[in-house]
Formats: structure tokens, C-alpha cells, sequence
């Protein structure tokens, strides 16, 4: 389980900060900050991928009752103009800017640092080892779930309201079948190459 040992190496206000979406093939790229009250901390918060949706939804609404949490986007279009990397660390600088305080250093899932006003550390794994990462994981995974369910009532078939735009047997099923959506991402190589097909038969 994550705890605050690695928060606690360090003095001043510290925010955990994770993404979601990153390899769907739809829909946005989501991040979350947050800077978690360690007199406050809701039980149970762990990776988000460990926890059903029903028990990261009750997260959720505890670790925003009582921590200061910033949530950031990039569009399809922008990770289709900027690649999905920097995409993400795009959305995780604006979820930073969103805080509402500004942290003294942001502990950062993975090994690629956003360019933030603050510190940083990257930590591979990290959402099963701070605490403060998990929240964001939880943040970040909720948030962009319930824009997946939304989308999935606009462009129903794919499956979305429940595989949120991953490549599934029933989304590559669903795209044969219904064609790609402005919500794909155009430079995923699985869309890319249906877009592809289509040029050539069309020429």
C-alpha cells in the first residue's frame, strides 16, 4: 500500500501528480494534482488501477472534501498535434496551475518531469508508493471516466461507457463496423492505419 514516506522526505506543501487515458485510443488525456492533509487522509486510498470504480468514486468525493486537488486536460487535438507524451505532461502542468495553492515540489508518476514552477521528482510505480500520487491516480482515472460515459451517450457502440476508449476486441469491432469518431486520436497507430485503408480505397 502507498504511504507518506516519501512525502515526508521533504518540507513544504507536496502534491502528488498522475494521469489517466494515456494509452485509450479516444477521448482526452486527464491529470490530477493534489496536496493531501496529513491529518485528514481518507483510508483506503491506493493506485487506482487496484480499485473498483465503485470504491474510487467514495475516494474520490473524501480526498476532495478535504485535500486541495487540480485536474487538467489536453484535448484529442492536442495530443494529435503534440504526441501523447507531451500531451501529458501538458495536462499535468495545468492541473498543477489548478491546485489553488502552489505546492514546493510535485512527486510525479513515471520518469518524465513536466515543466512545472516548483520542484519535481519522478518516481516510476509511484502510485503504489506515495500516497499523495494515488489520490491523483484516483482524481485523475474518476474524472476522466465520467467524461468517457458522457461521450459514450453521444457516439454509442463502442463501447466507451465501459472500456473508456481502450483498444478492446469490441472497440476494433466497433470501429470496423461504425468508423472513427472526432474523438479518436488520429496519430494512434490503430486509427492512423484505418484512416489509412480508407485513403486507399477511396483513391
Amino acid at each position: 500500500m502507498p504511504n507518506l514516506s516519501l512525502e515526508s522526505s521533504f518540507t513544504g506543501l507536496v502534491a502528488g501528480v498522475d494521469e489517466a487515458g494515456r494509452g485509450s485510443w479516444a477521448g482526452p488525456v486527464v491529470a490530477a494534482a493534489v496536496i493531501l492533509d496529513v491529518k485528514k487522509i481518507p483510508a483506503g486510498i491506493d493506485d487506482s488501477k487496484k480499485l473498483s470504480a465503485a470504491r474510487r468514486e467514495t475516494l474520490y468525493d473524501a480526498i476532495l472534501s478535504c485535500a486541495h486537488a487540480g485536474v487538467g486536460m489536453a484535448t484529442v487535438d492536442e495530443i494529435d498535434a503534440l504526441n501523447i507524451l507531451q500531451a501529458s505532461l501538458l495536462a499535468m502542468r495545468r492541473a498543477v496551475a489548478l491546485l489553488g495553492v502552489a505546492p514546493d515540489i510535485a512527486l510525479v508518476d513515471g520518469n518524465r518531469a513536466p515543466d512545472l514552477p516548483c520542484k519535481v521528482k519522478t518516481i516510476t510505480g509511484g502510485d503504489g508508493l506515495s500516497l499523495s500520487i494515488a489520490a491523483a491516480s484516483i482524481i485523475a482515472k474518476v474524472t476522466r471516466d465520467r467524461m468517457m460515459k458522457e461521450l459514450a451517450g453521444e457516439f454509442p457502440g463502442y463501447g466507451w461507457e465501459t472500456n473508456m476508449g481502450y483498444g478492446t476486441a469490441a472497440h476494433q469491432r466497433a470501429l470496423a463496423k461504425l468508423g472513427i469518431t472526432p474523438h479518436h486520436r488520429r496519430s494512434f497507430r490503430p486509427i492512423r492505419e484505418l484512416l489509412e485503408a480508407a485513403d486507399m480505397v477511396a483513391a
